[in-house]
């Protein structure tokens, strides 16, 4: 059907987006059958980056041009010798169908273009892994900075009271860094996946 004529694209939300989509947008559940690996990389890279695995899925699938290039090298037994577990992930309807159609055009298996989608993530999760390194080797520096910092204020305490406004200046500081040491130790604990991977 012509796109122009076709019903759905004329039914316009009062925002502007036609009903075909906001269709596209819906959330559907689809099982694939694809590596442990591929679903704990979905995991762990939306885990890390504090997003939801639908989006992320949503965005590894959706671009059509990257999706039919996989597509174009996948063999109808791509996934022959990967051993392979069920999985049910919430994605969009717009996302499902271009799986679809890829699959059909190109006579590739849908569980091994999800595979193979994923396994886009390979360098993302390789840069983050460095990067998660050198950030745990700096937090261990700032806690030892923040050790001399609590030793200072200890030192000041004994030598001019609690009361003195230098005391309460550096108090101020250590509190500041106590809190603000507690969200790195947070950012850095949620990169932990990284390093099983």
């Amino acid at each position: 059907m012509n796109k122009k004529n076709d019903p759905l694209n004329r039914m316009a939300h009062p925002g502007g987006a036609s009903l075909r989509d906001l269709m596209g947008k819906q959330s559907v559940r689809a099982t694939f059958r694809i590596s442990s690996r591929a679903i704990e990389s979905m995991a762990v890279v939306a885990e890390h980056f504090g997003i939801k695995q639908k989006s992320l899925f949503d965005h590894l699938v959706e671009d059509v041009e990257t999706l039919n290039a996989i597509a174009g090298r996948l063999s109808a037994d791509a996934m022959k010798e990967v051993p392979r577990v069920q999985k049910t992930f919430v994605i969009s309807r717009r996302t499902l169908d271009a799986l679809e159609l890829a699959s059909r055009q190109f006579g590739a298996p849908r569980d091994a273009l999800v595979e193979f989608s994923i396994q886009r993530l390979g360098e993302l999760i390789d840069g983050e892994r460095k990067r998660h390194a050198v950030r745990k080797a700096l937090l261990k520096r700032v806690e030892e900075r923040k050790a001399l910092f609590h030793e200072s204020l200890a030192e000041s305490v004994q030598a001019l009271g609690e009361a003195d406004p230098f005391v309460e200046r550096l108090a101020h500081i250590c509190g500041t860094l106590e809190h603000t040491v507690d969200d790195l130790k947070a950012l850095v604990k949620r990169g932990e996946g990284l390093e099983g991977l």
